[in-house]
């Protein structure tokens, strides 16, 4: 059965406009908790959810919207207000509760939001019970007698307590003194967090993206706009850049140049440091995104590698599949299972100084031997309901850019878990090639949606 309102990354949209309204999000709230109610064990006691949230000036009313039918369907409520997505992830598990929920449309827009869940454990919630709460939404609200609704409380020490948590896991052995780091927050919901993290270890940190106003989050700063990291980096002189994501579970770098090292290079320093110190259980996963150049480093190293769909979520379900605990992304998500339960963008940071300051090297100097094949992504916006794989112009564009490639490169078209686009992404040896293939492949899909 597919799911009508959950995507690859929980229910997401565009503020106002279903399902990111106030009336349905309090019915999703009233959903989870019935389910959530029904399936744990609380021998007598209520179930207990928190709810973290992002910047965005819309999270005030989608916060009130979850915490009303939550409370409607008997659920204790713990507000933890503006943090990352995987403190949210940490502090349901540090808790005990029974699931966390985070109000946050991670690098879209200010004008979008999103809800995701996490189970007990603090990973993402499996497919079936998605489901499930998209079964009782069919279902009217039916609030609680007084006597059996839930109560709400604010968790005023939850920033202390993930700061705390992000430091455990960077060896207690080493420090970041005498290393100069900016840090880029995106606006978004680590700019309370990351740069104490950063300055509590020890580094001298310059702090930017840092002042949202509702609106500003991922406009011009962070891991999806990181020109102001470079600038930054350079014009302060710092050894190294971190830019994270509106709701910090993705990360970009930046070495004393400027110059960005993207998920994939980032996961192979950690991947490379772990192999060196006997630390790596088992292989590495990556997406079907992941850069050709990243596979066959991996095979020159001798490290198992296996792809899964594009989503963090079945990233993790392809390192529990195999017991491994190292993942990741290109765009920035890095899963480290033996540190947190989800990706998390100032823990994988912290990941790759480790590498830096075990080995004494710079960012550049550790990611010299990875020569990443040129990669072409052209998002292509189209409508609802158009099959644009399955059209005779698109799928003639694929052959003619396959041949052209000669083996020597990948095309790969995939419909976006969270717009309405379709990433049509090209890579190969040949930078020229690639670029023309992409920039083909694209006018063809454009050319199909404009034909329905």
């Amino acid at each position: 059965m597919s799911r009508k309102y959950f995507g690859t990354d929980g229910v997401r949209g565009r503020v106002g406009e279903h399902p990111i309204t106030p009336q349905f999000v309090m019915h999703l709230g009233y959903a989870a908790g019935k389910v959530l109610a029904s399936s744990s064990d609380m021998r007598g006691e209520r179930p207990g959810v928190l709810i973290g949230k992002d910047t965005r000036i819309s999270g005030y009313m989608l916060e009130s919207a979850l915490e009303a039918g939550l409370i409607a369907a008997g659920i204790d409520v713990y507000l933890a207000g503006p943090v990352p997505t995987p403190a949210v992830a940490y502090l349901t598990r540090a808790l005990r509760l029974q699931a966390g929920i985070v109000i946050s449309a991670s690098h879209n827009p200010f004008d979008d939001n999103g809800i995701k869940f996490f189970s007990s454990s603090g990973a993402k919630l499996p497919d079936e019970t998605e489901r499930a709460i998209e079964a009782e939404l069919d279902n009217p609200m039916q609030t609680n007698a007084s006597d059996g609704l839930g109560k709400a409380k604010r968790l005023d020490d939850a920033v202390g307590r993930y700061i705390e948590f992000c430091k455990s896991t960077f060896p207690c052995e080493l420090d970041l003194r005498g290393l100069k780091i900016v840090v880029d927050s995106a606006h978004g919901a680590t700019y309370h967090i990351a740069r104490h993290v950063f300055h509590e270890l020890g580094a001298d940190v310059v702090a930017i993206g840092a002042q949202p106003d509702g609106k500003n989050i991922n406009d011009g700063y962070g891991a999806t706009a990181p020109a102001n990291l470079q600038k930054a980096v350079v014009e302060h002189k710092a050894d190294i850049g971190i830019a994270l994501d509106g709701d910090g579970d993705r990360l970009v770098m930046a070495d004393a140049s400027g110059k960005l090292y993207d998920g994939d290079q980032l996961l192979y320093v950690i991947a490379k440091h772990r192999q060196a110190q006997g630390r790596l259980h088992g292989g590495v996963a990556g997406t079907l995104m992941t850069n050709l150049a990243f596979e066959h480093a991996m095979q020159r190293l001798g490290i198992p590698f296996l792809r899964a769909k594009v989503g963090d979520r079945y990233v993790m379900e392809l390192l529990q599949q195999q017991d491994w605990q190292l993942g990741g992304e290109n765009s920035g998500h890095i899963i480290c299972l033996d540190k947190h339960s989800t990706g998390d963008g100032i823990v994988s940071a912290l990941q790759v100084l480790h590498a830096l300051r075990t080995n004494r090297q710079s960012l550049a100097e550790v990611a010299t031997d990875l020569h990443m094949y040129p990669q072409v992504l052209i998002n292509v916006r189209v409508a609802k309901g158009v099959d644009c794989l399955g059209h005779a112009q698109v799928r003639a564009a694929v052959s003619d850019a396959e041949k052209a490639l000669d083996g020597k490169g990948r095309v790969l078209l995939r419909p976006s878990g969270t717009e309405p686009l379709l990433r049509v992404m090209v890579e190969g040896e040949d930078k020229k090639l690639v670029k023309q293939s992409a920039q083909h492949i694209a006018e063809a899909v454009r050319a199909a949606t404009a034909a329905n």
